[in-house]
């Protein structure tokens, strides 16, 4: 008899326990379901703030970061001459284009006397502004701004309209006068907060709405490599020592280090509870399922089944209610993360594209081996139960009762 044979036969009698035994068996699978789906979600947590932030990064199109130091562009001081720092990255060899950004808040004055505060981005450089136009034009002169959907849908403005700006350009600075500036577009920025009022323009209008006698300043300039970030890094530390420069995957390691390691442990904690929980289960099933059939399966020994022909039995019923329990939790975690997403990204500072759960193929491929895991482990002491089960004496105690 082949192995596929033995295991067909004793999947078979397997099915036929379960369906026995409905509300049991459906006990089971409904367990499984539920902790398979939150060890899934556990799993796409660990890594997805990172793995969407990889993303987003590289949708940008930019692959080094340059500051004035190794803090993140909004926490560190800010790029002086900008224009000269920006020619001598932009004419490196290793890189193909480079765009210096600054970022101010302020607020500015909506219809019927509202006003909202808002975020500017300033830009200058031969490279592709880091946003998407969806309606009207890009910015090309100073005083033109484009505006984020969000400030386009609580002022009903479109391109062709003007807003007053109030530039906050630091602590200390003096109280500034309005700018008023033209609205030639509504454009998507990939690092805006949800619910933020972001407004992206030129760093010339950026510098006059801070005060037209200041300096120039940047906070960050966004590099696309010509062919290797790390290349690019190493040429603009050797040009310019005094700046911080990291590719997107050296800012990701930081990031990863001093924010999202609660993320990681909460999983791990989490993953380890759920898989505890699911192997008491299946393994409280299965010994409950096998003691009631002891006399069943010691008659079976008695006419010829063997040892580990009944072992298998038991084994193939764990796998059958793990692995529908399993089948059930992918659309039930799929469900469950959409929903855990949507509460978390309402946590202050995160941005309306980053995610906290990414599907990726190493999380699916873990899930299911931790479940095929619980489920031999599970087995183990039923199937122990089976394989020293005495024959004679158990038939002889069933007659009796």
């Amino acid at each position: 008899m082949t192995i596929w044979s033995t295991t067909h036969r004793a999947m078979a009698m397997a099915w036929r326990s379960l369906i026995r035994q409905p509300t049991r068996a459906s006990l089971g699978v409904l367990g499984v379901a539920a902790v398979g789906a939150l060890l899934l979600d556990m799993l796409l947590l660990s890594q997805g703030l990172i793995v969407s932030m990889r993303d987003l990064l590289a949708r940008t199109g930019y692959d080094v970061r340059v500051t004035a130091t190794e803090d993140l562009p909004r926490n560190g001081p800010r790029l002086h001459d900008v224009q000269t720092t920006l020619a001598t990255i932009a004419g490196l060899p290793a890189v193909r284009s480079a765009l210096a950004l600054r970022f101010v808040d302020g607020a500015v004055d909506l219809a019927a006397g509202m006003t909202v505060d808002v975020s500017l981005e300033g830009v200058t450089g031969q490279a592709p502004h880091p946003w998407t136009v969806l309606r009207g034009r890009d910015i090309h002169d100073s005083g033109e701004i484009v505006v984020n959907d969000s400030i386009a849908t609580a002022s009903g403005i479109a391109p062709g309209a003007e807003l007053l700006l109030r530039a906050d350009c630091g602590a200390g600075a003096e109280s500034l006068p309005p700018s008023r500036l033209r609205v030639v577009g509504v454009a998507e920025f990939p690092f805006e907060l949800a619910n933020e009022n972001t407004i992206g323009t030129t760093l010339d209008t950026a510098t006059a709405a801070c005060g037209s006698d200041g300096p120039e300043q940047a906070n960050v300039i966004l590099v696309t490599s010509a062919d290797d970030p790390d290349a690019a890094v190493k040429a603009i530390r050797a040009a310019r020592p005094d700046l911080g420069a990291a590719t997107n995957e050296q800012v990701l390691g930081r990031v990863e280090q001093t924010g999202f390691t609660y993320f990681r442990q909460i999983s791990s904690v989490l993953t380890t509870i759920t898989l505890s929980f699911a192997l008491l289960l299946i393994a409280v099933l299965l010994t409950v399922s096998v003691n009631q059939r002891l006399g069943e399966i010691a008659a079976l020994r008695a006419l010829g089944f063997s040892r580990s022909r009944v072992v298998a039995d038991v084994l193939c019923e764990s796998a059958l209610i793990v692995g529908s329990g399993g089948l059930l939790s992918l659309p039930i975690g799929a469900v469950l993360a959409a929903f855990l997403d949507r509460i978390l990204k309402r946590m202050p500072g995160i941005p309306s594209e980053l995610h906290f759960f990414v599907f990726q193929p190493s999380a699916l491929e873990l899930h299911l081996a931790l479940l095929a895991a619980t489920a031999l482990v599970a087995a183990l002491y039923p199937m122990h139960i089976v394989a020293r089960l005495p024959i004679a004496s158990t038939l002889r105690d069933q007659i009796a009762e």
